[in-house]
């Protein structure tokens, strides 16, 4: 979905001035339309992403929309205190492109898997934090966002090619996007690995288990109420997400429940455990830690037969 963001990117910029973009050294092959289009308002600050964000408040404060892009985990983590004190605190329309959450740069290690970006950013009142599901929602989520007043996180994939069927590219801020109709569970997620969820429940379908997806591509502002109302339809809910479970979107179910007071079940679906080291593609990564398509249908089936039996304990019996 980066190629789809910067193309769209393009187009604004065409139609205004104050949009930039600055690079930390990456993104060769994709940014290539932008810096050609329009050399004068393209930065490669080099292997530097707290500069980059310093100098992007500057401009910001200047009256400049600037956009930065790097790999997840060096747009969210290693300039995390300039964001906070350069960004963030003065509301000054910073942009950071965080590309690849997840396990997208599977190959590279575990210092390039994004696994807590979108926890430290959903701790920032004053941060927009996006995380689109495929390439035409984040054309739709730009559209929605570029020019809003405050700073905002959009965590991006990498695929350029895949949809997830019938989201059709819709994105409303503070709201989910729902895929189906069933009411036995209730499928919350974040981000690409949307298409495993989507796919997930269709192979549960096909075998009498029928779910709604419920995709929050919107984490802050956050959909507190539509969440709250969904989650009061359902006995039980299973968050999935590429991301630690601590932080990103299974924590927000969870808040919800808690602070609404309905009486759904949760099972957090993600990363539980510390990497260890251990590399290679996005989908032997996503086998490792639980999240390949099978994975969630067992899952899933867990959760609910679970569910059903703390459902039949008498008064007083195990608690949860």
């Amino acid at each position: 979905m980066r190629k789809t963001f910067i193309s769209t990117l393009v187009e604004l910029a065409t139609r205004d001035r104050r949009v930039l973009l600055l690079t930390g050294d990456l993104g060769y092959t994709v940014l290539e339309p932008f810096a050609q289009q329009f050399p004068d308002r393209f930065f490669n600050v080099g292997v530097a992403e707290q500069n980059m964000v310093g100098l992007a408040a500057g401009l910001a404060d200047a009256g400049f929309l600037p956009f930065l892009y790097s790999i997840a985990t060096f747009a969210s983590l290693r300039p995390y205190e300039f964001l906070r004190n350069g960004a963030i605190l003065p509301q000054l329309p910073v942009r950071v492109i965080a590309v690849g959450g997840g396990f997208e740069y599977g190959h590279a290690g575990s210092t390039h898997h994004g696994l807590e970006d979108i926890g430290v950013m959903r701790l920032q009142p004053g941060l927009a934090a996006i995380a689109p599901a495929d390439y035409q929602q984040a054309r739709s989520a730009l559209l929605a966002t570029w020019d809003w007043p405050q700073p905002v996180y959009y965590r991006l994939g990498k695929d350029d090619r895949n949809l997830v069927p019938d989201l059709d590219g819709r994105f409303a801020a503070g709201q989910v996007q729902c895929l189906g109709e069933g009411r036995d569970v209730l499928l919350v997620t974040m981000g690409s690995i949307a298409r495993e969820v989507v796919a997930a429940a269709a192979a549960l379908r096909a075998v009498g288990i029928d779910s709604t997806v419920a995709i929050a591509a919107s984490l802050n502002p956050a959909p507190l109420e539509p969440l709250a109302q969904l989650l009061a339809q359902f006995p039980l809910a299973v968050s999935v997400e590429a991301h630690y479970i601590t932080g990103g979107v299974g924590s927000l179910v969870a808040e919800v429940i808690a602070e609404s007071g309905c009486g759904c079940r949760l099972r957090r679906c993600g990363v539980s455990r510390l990497p260890d080291g251990v590399s290679g593609s996005q989908d032997y990564l996503h086998t490792r830690y639980g999240l390949s398509k099978t994975q969630i249908i067992t899952t899933v089936k867990t959760a609910l037969q679970n569910s059903a039996r703390q459902s039949a304990a008498p008064s007083g019996g195990k608690p949860c």
